[in-house]
């Protein structure tokens, strides 16, 4: 990617391109995220970047390509980055098969438009010991987005292998989306696979302190009654955390650096 042609941004699907983990009570939605990040690094280089992140909080693979594609389509955009399924995977039950044949026909239609697409496989999010079934799932989907950007061309971040991941620093309380550096440094990556310049740097993560078992129990405990418990009872009645949000960007525009935001937030902190 060269810095002289405008870039035209739309980013599509779920918390992971939302930015949900790197908080900015600024910004819609109240956070920032990689893709944020990205199109600040590429409007420092190229003024006329423009940028749209259609993305919402707990969308399935099926919400995203009905609700978020064509509008990302019909703004003529010269790269999406298209990540989905994540949601898909943590369901009780799945249908891989259908899920890659949506998958990848989406895929299908973005390549249509011409644009550039850049894709992600999924990360094992560190959960919890109980929930490592789902590396399993996870890893089959990967292979096949994998197999899918090899068909299509399209650039791919291949999350999977980034091991600062396995620093449970790089992840919100939550567990499953990443934190503020979490974030920064997937913003990092996306521009090293964009092959576009950039003023990120990679986080220096010090040793990490170690933690006794009465820690991790108590941890464990909050995690559980703070995060799982509430997700379970929308899973149960049929809701998400994104019903009642909107798209944070949704259609091209100047990119809003953060310098221009007045008060900067919370610094990241390790």
């Amino acid at each position: 990617m060269t810095t002289q042609t405008p870039v035209r941004f739309v980013a599509v699907g779920d918390s992971f391109t939302e930015g949900v983990g790197d908080s900015d009570p600024r910004l819609p939605n109240d956070c920032r995220g990689w893709a944020d990040r990205v199109a600040e690094e590429l409007a420092r280089h190229q003024p006329q970047t423009r940028y749209a992140n259609l993305a919402v909080r707990g969308r399935r693979l099926k919400p995203i390509v009905t609700e978020q594609l064509q509008p990302a389509l019909g703004q003529a955009p010269t790269l999406v980055s298209f990540h989905a399924g994540g949601n898909d995977l943590l369901g009780a039950r799945l249908d891989m098969r259908s899920l890659v044949v949506r998958f990848e026909d989406a895929v299908a239609r973005i390549a249509e438009s011409g644009a550039q697409i850049l894709l992600f496989t999924e990360y094992n999010v560190p959960l919890s010991p109980m929930l490592e079934p789902l590396k399993l799932r996870t890893a089959v989907f990967n292979k096949h987005i994998r197999r899918i950007a090899a068909a299509y061309g399209t650039l791919l971040v291949d999350h999977w292998c980034f091991e600062k991941y396995q620093d449970r620093r790089m992840w919100a309380p939550d567990r499953l989306h990443m934190s503020g550096i979490g974030h920064e440094y997937m913003a990092r990556k996306v521009l090293e696979v964009l092959g576009a310049p950039h003023s990120l740097g990679s986080p220096v993560l010090g040793p990490l302190l170690p933690r006794n078992r009465a820690e991790i129990m108590a941890d464990d405990a909050a995690w559980l009654r703070r995060d799982v418990a509430p997700w379970l009872s929308r899973r149960f009645r049929g809701v998400s955390s994104g019903d009642h949000l909107s798209a944070r960007w949704p259609a091209l525009m100047p990119v809003v650096l953060p310098e221009r935001l007045g008060t900067s937030p919370e610094p990241a902190r390790l």
